[in-house]
């Protein structure tokens, strides 16, 4: 039995990941919305794995150190960095609160995560971070999205090094536009058909994780085939 960390698994992409690694794994399952996050568990639990929820709000750094200090463990097997946020709107209309928060979560939260819990990993463990194509990329009204998935991406980049010495993979995921309820916070009209759904990412994560410890994928662009 592997011991996993889900960020952000309450529905989504997070939740598709609990889901796919289901069977036989215990999963520790974090985010706000707990009667979402207890429709994970239970799921998990009834497919061969054990849940573990802990309702937390990674935007606040303090919410992190506590969440690390109470997780009843002494070893972890696989990180994944999948909470986020986005918040759309023109340069004029971003505010310094959301601009902060939106770095707090994509950006702290996994930091603060990695600095920690890195430490009871062991040889060929896995850190996955969910980027974005906005990582490479810049998009009208989406510039503190951009620059938080930026500076995730460095980040990861550099810590890939770091740990590299520790045989601890560290995997970036950089999906496009895929069906999430980020999209409610979007205006205008979204097309959730025409996107990509939680559970190709979710299989492709598995995928990765899955290969010889020796082996590490490190950094996956996955889009939908009409997308430009």
């Amino acid at each position: 039995m592997k011991t996993i960390l889900v960020t952000g698994a309450s529905r989504g992409i997070g939740r598709a990941i609990a889901e796919k690694f289901a069977l036989g794994n215990k999963i520790i399952l974090t985010g706000r919305n707990k009667a979402k996050l207890k429709e994970t568990a239970e799921f998990v639990n009834k497919n061969g794995g054990e849940a573990v929820v802990v309702e937390t709000d990674l935007s606040k750094p303090q919410n992190v150190v506590t969440l690390i200090k109470n997780l009843d463990i002494s070893r972890l097997d696989i990180l994944i960095n999948n909470a986020g946020i986005a918040v759309v709107a023109p340069l004029e209309e971003l505010t310094l609160e959301n601009w902060q928060r939106t770095f707090d979560i994509n950006v702290t939260a996994p930091f603060l995560l990695i600095q920690k819990l890195h430490t009871i990993m062991p040889k060929g463990s896995s850190i996955v971070n969910i980027a974005s194509v906005a990582s490479k990329d810049g998009f009208p009204n989406w510039s503190s999205y951009c620059m938080s998935k930026f500076a995730l991406d460095g980040f990861t980049k550099s810590v890939r090094e770091e740990l590299r010495a520790k045989d601890i993979r560290v995997i970036n995921i950089y999906p496009g536009a895929v069906a999430t309820d980020i999209w409610n916070t979007v205006s205008g009209e979204q097309d959730l058909d025409a996107m990509m759904k939680p559970e190709s990412v979710a299989n492709l994560l598995f995928a990765a994780v899955a290969q010889p410890s020796g082996t590490v994928v490190e950094d996956i662009t996955m889009r939908n085939l009409h997308d430009f």
